[in-house]
Formats: C-alpha cells, structure tokens, sequence
C-alpha cells in the first residue's frame, strides 16, 4: 500500500485500522436492531479504542507474500472478532476480573456478566459467519475452507482456549518455564501466528513461505505476551487496565515471574531479533512486517 522508500508506519497502520473499522461497522448489526443491548455490547467492546495489530499483521503478511485488493479483509475483520471475544471473556469474573480494558470499564462492568459473555459468543459466531459468507467471493471455498481450518485450530483447545485454561490453572509459584511458554504461546501467541498464516493463504502464497510467516508469528507472538507481562510488572499500563501490576498481585504466571524483569527483557529482545532474520529470504517484501516486529518490543501499552 505504501512506497518502501516513503514507508511510515504509523501512517501505514492507520490506514489499515480505518479500513477494517469501516468493514466491521458494516458487518456487525447496528445498535437499534433487536435485541439492542447484545448488539450495542457487542459494538462497545469492537469499538473501545483496539489497535487493530492483527488484522495488521494478517494484511501485511497479504501483501508481503503477494496479495493485492480488498480480499483480506473479511479474514482481517474476523480476526478482530475473535480477538475482542477473548478480550471480553478474559475480563469477567469468573477470568481474570478486570474492571477496565483499554481506559474503558469493561463490557461485564457496563452490561452485566450474562450480556457480557453472550456479546462475545455473538462475536465469536459473527466472525466465522463473515468467513463462510464473505470470503469465498474473493477467494473460492477451497481457500476459504483452509483459512476456517486454520483459525479455528489457532483458537480451540490446543491454542487460544487452551492456553487461558492453563493460566488460570497456574500459579507463579507452580510455573515452569515450560508452563509459561505453553501458556504464552496458546494463549496470546497461536492467533498472532494464525493471523499472519491467513494472510499468506488468501495471498495464495508457497507452502513454505507461509511456514515462515509461522516461524516469525511464534516468536512474535510470544514476545507480544512476554513484553506484556514486562510492562504489567513495571507498572506501565496506568488506567489501561484495572491497575498496575495485577499479574504480580494475583500470583499468576508470568515471565518476570518465572524469569526475573531483566531476563524477560532479554528473551522478548533475542525474539524478535529471531523473527526478523526469518523474514530475510524475504528482502524488501519483509519491511512492514520486520518494523511490525520492532513495534511490540517497543510499545509501552
């Protein structure tokens, strides 16, 4: 989308962030249509200010590997989908009981536990909805057939969910560097990866280069969720969330955790230090996606 030699990414991810807001706007149900309170839910917690990093991630690897048009964004918005379903179970109760997600209460503290958790089935539902409807206009069944597979693999029992159930499962105490890699890399690390596979499927890309894009997403992915934890402990997230340091004040498991703060910054650091050199088979076509990389070892919320 952008010449490489003028490539700004801040401007670069604002211009992937309106598009997608734009085809959520259209493809979730308006706020006046019944019943309102579900669907204003579910547009509360899509619109609360998210952004937008993997569907970011799932267009750039688009075009790195080839992809051109608007194709990519019916999976783009998807991933959005999924994404804010996590967000809004992680927070309730009965997870990690967080009264605020990105300097807003969270969508249990404004609508109720029971809307809450029924604005995120909604959501999860909406998303494979988008997928079987919309995609194979774009790309045929077959690939969309292969995204689904995918993605739904990324979020199930070995991935997404998987990973939240061992965290809440686990205590600082009871992790092992072991159990907090599998949590880290379920949990946060499987959609980031899937993400960036989607693209490279809807690009019709190689078999191997989108086993790159794997390669890369794991360790990002993982580094995503180890400079979180980074930040939780430092105290960096302000009014973002309902505190600072909750992780540590909740006993769970986490990277400094288990690591110490120093040698979490050095792992996060070698990460994605590791993915970028996976991406340079990939020359030029790798720019946007390498200073993707660069942005979570860097980002202060």
């Amino acid at each position: 989308m952008k010449n490489q030699a003028r490539f700004d990414l801040k401007e670069y991810m604002e211009e992937i962030r309106e598009k997608v807001d734009s085809a959520l706007d259209e493809l979730l149900p308006p706020e006046d249509r019944f019943p309102q309170t579900l669907h204003k839910a579910m547009r509360y917690s899509v619109f609360s200010g998210g952004k937008r990093f993997r569907p970011i991630l799932c267009v750039a690897a688009f075009e790195a590997l080839g992809g051109k048009g608007e194709g990519i964004l019916p999976a783009a918005c998807a991933i959005e989908l999924i994404h804010t379903y996590s967000l809004i179970h992680d927070d309730l109760p009965c997870m990690d009981d967080d009264d605020m997600r990105r300097g807003k209460p969270t969508s249990h503290k404004v609508f109720g536990e029971a809307v809450a958790v029924l604005a995120g089935d909604a959501l999860l539902s909406l998303a494979v909805e988008i997928l079987v409807k919309k995609l194979p206009y774009y790309v045929g069944c077959d690939v969309t057939t292969r995204v689904l597979d995918d993605l739904l693999e990324a979020i199930g029992s070995d991935g997404m969910v998987g990973g939240q159930v061992v965290d809440i499962m686990t205590q600082a105490e009871d992790a092992t560097p072991e159990i907090i890699e599998y949590i880290h890399s379920r949990k946060t690390g499987c959609l980031i990866t899937s993400s960036l596979r989607i693209g490279g499927i809807v690009a019709n890309a190689e078999a191997s280069l989108i086993e790159r894009l794997s390669d890369f997403g794991r360790k990002v992915g993982l580094a995503f969720q180890i400079v979180d934890d980074i930040l939780d402990a430092k105290g960096s997230f302000g009014d973002l969330k309902s505190g600072s340091q909750l992780d540590r004040k909740r006993g769970k498991p986490t990277y400094p955790a288990v690591f110490g703060l120093e040698e979490s910054e050095r792992i996060a650091k070698r990460l994605i230090d590791e993915s970028k050199r996976i991406l340079e088979p990939l020359g030029e076509r790798g720019v946007v996606l390498k200073s993707l990389a660069d942005l979570v070892i860097n980002r202060k919320s």
